[in-house]
């Protein structure tokens, strides 16, 4: 569905939904290799595709400015495209590059570790064996993360990747690692980070780990034969960065990019470098809390937890939209008798996410050629009862940046949000008008 280009509110019917297939991201859960990563976020390889087929039919280049754990890379990649995708999150930015390097593996080699693995791993978990690897120092939870019988084979198993060989197959056996790591856990995802117990679940006093890891690693091998047989027989290249996309112009060249397929987090207070902290201490990339700290300052939007406390951050752009001016004020006026729990602090989340989104826009038409589109999949958001069209505002910010605003179409007019957007504690209730949707926005550089 089309949309113009100042509405407040928008509808959607089945008519509207066969411009674009629905974006979620769960329908990668069962394709070969998006499946190999868990992730909360992120839009479907279906979707991916079917926008680079219709806008990029010759090889070109493909840009994901917010990678995640690489779905537009890997989507194309598979149909011959160049990639460049940047990452703020190492642990993704680590996912996404094993990912779209895994065609440069042996299928076998990984067999052949993964036979070497099973006899490492039986020998050791039957005798006295004392693990060499210790649990990150820097690593603090409210509970213990893993129990005293999961943490010994867990050590085992980081005793067994450290001695693999051949750097390629280590991230693979670290990715496998990481992508089941919290199944083990006394931690589960609700859908944020928490304690098990804290969710009605028990604690995990044992559990099949070895079987659990060995599992993915032969759904990775399989997935790499596959790769083989599917990727197209010329030449492609894929760059990684892992650094925020408003330091493109470090990196890339101007209007050197030929498509950009992506989606920036929510305005949903969704604490991406949290929720990834184990992944993130494990795999070393991380050692204490100001490592992380520096990454949430990064992160696109910040976090609701990184400004409530400043006393006002304002839109710092050349012509904000009005109405979006007028929300964060009266956002600014909501429950002011709770503190930084109430509106101030989320109008300066708010403020901040919007003025990224204004950097984000000026990458684009940094980055993007003549005539180049991009395709940005984003959700509407509701803080402390006030419902906030991201998708419209993005437009209007874009239009005022030189970028054409072609269009608003809405594949998905009705999503689940987390406790941000109903909960008594935090925010005041939606609305029951009020509900959440997923747009995708066109923009285009001009000729």
């Amino acid at each position: 569905m089309q949309l113009s280009l100042f509405p407040e509110t928008q509808t959607s019917n089945a008519k509207d939904k066969s411009v674009f297939s629905d974006p979620s991201f769960a329908s990668n859960k069962l394709l070969p290799v998006h499946r190999w990563i868990p992730w909360i976020a992120g839009f479907s390889s279906s979707f991916v595709r079917g926008v680079v087929e219709t806008k990029l039919p010759q090889p070109g280049t493909v840009l994901d400015p917010f990678a995640g754990v690489g779905t537009t890379l890997v989507e194309s990649a598979l149909i011959g495209h160049n990639g460049v995708g940047f990452e703020i999150n190492p642990y993704a930015a680590f996912a996404c590059r094993v990912k779209v390097n895994a065609y440069k593996l042996n299928p076998e080699d990984i067999q052949r570790e993964i036979g070497r693995f099973q006899t490492f791993y039986d020998y050791s978990v039957t005798s006295g064996y004392l693990p060499m690897s210790q649990p990150p120092s820097g690593f603090r939870t409210r509970q213990a993360f893993y129990s005293p019988t999961v943490l010994r084979k867990v050590l085992i198993v980081q005793d067994f990747i450290d001695s693999v060989d051949d750097e390629k197959i280590q991230e693979m056996f670290r990715l496998a690692f990481a992508s089941t790591m919290v199944h083990y856990s006394n931690y589960s995802y609700e859908p944020s980070l928490g304690t098990r117990r804290a969710a009605g679940k028990k604690n995990i006093a044992d559990f099949a780990v070895f079987e659990l890891i060995t599992e993915k690693l032969n759904q990775i091998a399989l997935d790499v034969k596959w790769l083989s047989k599917n990727l197209p027989r010329h030449s492609f290249q894929n760059k990684i960065i892992n650094a925020s996309f408003f330091d493109c112009p470090q990196y890339l060249k101007p209007n050197s990019v030929d498509l950009a397929v992506t989606s920036p987090p929510y305005l949903n207070n969704y604490h991406y470098i949290r929720n990834t902290r184990p992944h993130l201490y494990w795999l070393g990339f991380v050692n204490k809390p100001d490592d992380t700290k520096i990454l949430e300052q990064q992160n696109f939007g910040k976090y609701w937890q990184t400004v409530r406390v400043q006393d006002q951050v304002n839109l710092n752009f050349p012509n904000p939209p009005a109405e979006l001016i007028d929300k964060i004020e009266y956002l600014r006026t909501v429950n002011t008798q709770r503190g930084i729990y109430g509106g101030n602090g989320w109008a300066n989340y708010a403020a901040s996410y919007f003025n990224d989104c204004y950097h984000f826009v000026q990458g684009l038409r940094y980055v993007l050629k003549p005539s180049a589109s991009a395709f940005v999949v984003i959700g509407n958001s509701i803080l402390q009862g006030v419902m906030f069209p991201t998708d419209v505002y993005l437009g209007k910010i874009a239009k005022q940046s030189g970028l054409e605003f072609v269009s608003i179409n809405t594949p998905r007019d009705t999503r689940v949000g987390n406790s941000i957007i109903q909960s008594n504690v935090r925010v005041t209730k939606a609305d029951n008008a009020c509900r959440l949707y997923e747009s995708v926005v066109e923009l285009r550089q001009p000729k």
